[in-house]
């Protein structure tokens, strides 16, 4: 199963173009089902027809869904949220409100995410396509599987040991409430669930992220730091999508500057998400709603090519720790040591190769440290950094 994942800054598109993608794909006869984790829901006004918590077919080879938080919270975190739940009220917190508190940031988007692995498991659909939430929420929803794989292989054996020979006791001395082997065991399945559907999505061959942008500025500096952190947690970003380019056969005055600006901001795009495949999509002549529409653009965005398809392989940057040292390595083609100079500054880091720029949003874990050594391996520029004198 194909799985494709869009996220962007709320506001550019990201669902007409997940739903126009998901059109496609069905037209050229892949069963599809395009989901949506935002919790506020489009999808159904993209297409113009309801859809709801279960897939609903759409026209041929096409299904939707719109997932209710609460019976997705109910099938996945149920049994341990009645613990939580339980445990708050016995602290004096109202019951109603235990209830809500319970409920983790974020679970209500990872239950829904949980579906893509239920899916290839299935094996009903060939192609998934996820509407997913603007993109903080999304990177704070990838992030989830790896710190729970960290707390589950580190602390949770630790912690089920002890709560298992300390159940007696605590019972007979307090009426705190202490997990059982049901809770236990809901936790260890729903690890399993993550790991199966970070396992997936980190899987170059079957999954990857989608980047929609527009051109302005704040979209493509969060669009860059976006894609500095999906590589950072391992997954593959194959193609960036700007959206709303002013056709150039709109000549009225009234847009000139509109144009020039959207000209500036497409070489930053260019610069900032090199050697990635950019398609671009004009600001269409009406509201993209409806399956006409839809398909209008889609055939903006696709052309003749499948949709389907792994338009970029392979990842355009990384970070290791290499001999004490953090190093960022970056993918540059066709360049030599002698023609780069690099521009550091606070989060962002600059890089001149003759006429070609490469502008780099930083992660938190290198800001603040130094360059100390930059280099070119195999069409590749390796950054070494490193505290400061200041700093160590």
């Amino acid at each position: 199963m194909r799985v494709i994942l869009f996220t962007g800054k709320g506001g550019v598109g990201k669902t007409s173009i997940a739903a126009a993608t998901a059109l496609r794909s069905a037209e050229l006869g892949y069963r599809t089902i395009v989901l949506s984790t935002d919790a506020a829901h489009s999808l159904s006004d993209s297409f113009d027809v309801p859809l709801g918590n279960e897939p609903r077919p759409i026209t041929a080879n096409l299904w939707g869904q719109e997932t209710e938080i609460y019976q997705s919270m109910e099938a996945h975190w149920g049994v341990i949220q009645k613990h939580v739940t339980a445990l708050l009220a016995w602290r004096g917190m109202d019951e109603i409100m235990a209830d809500e508190v319970a409920a983790l940031p974020g679970m209500e988007e990872l239950a829904n995410l949980l579906y893509i692995a239920r899916y290839h498991d299935e094996g009903k659909y060939d192609v998934t396509i996820v509407d997913c939430a603007p993109t903080g929420e999304t990177l704070r929803l990838l992030s989830f599987p790896d710190m729970m794989h960290w707390w589950m292989t580190r602390l949770f054996p630790i912690q089920r040991r002890v709560i298992t020979a300390i159940r007696p006791i605590a019972r007979a001395l307090t009426d705190i409430p202490v997990p059982d082997k049901k809770v236990l065991n809901a936790v260890e399945e729903l690890f399993a669930d993550f790991e199966k559907i970070r396992n997936l999505l980190t899987d170059a061959e079957k999954a990857s992220v989608r980047l929609v942008v527009n051109p302005e500025k704040m979209v493509i500096k969060e669009a860059q730091r976006t894609l500095t952190y999906l590589n950072l947690y391992g997954y593959f970003t194959d193609l960036i999508i700007c959206n709303r380019l002013i056709p150039d056969r709109v000549s009225d005055d009234y847009f000139q500057a509109w144009k020039q600006s959207q000209k500036k901001y497409h070489r930053l795009i260019e610069e900032g998400f090199s050697p990635l495949p950019i398609s671009d999509i004009p600001l269409m002549e009406q509201e993209v709603v409806g399956i006409p529409m839809l398909k209008v653009m889609a055939e903006a965005l696709y052309g003749e090519e499948d949709p389907t398809k792994v338009f970029f392989q392979g990842r355009v940057q990384d970070i290791r720790k290499e001999d004490g040292y953090y190093v960022l390595t970056l993918v540059l083609p066709f360049t030599s040591k002698e023609s780069i100079s690099l521009l550091h500054s606070r989060d962002e880091l600059d890089i001149q190769v003759a006429n070609y720029r490469r502008n780099v949003i930083l992660p938190h874990l290198l800001r603040g440290l130094a360059v100390a050594e930059a280099k070119m391996d195999g069409g590749k520029l390796k950054v070494r950094f490193q505290r400061d004198k200041q700093g160590q």
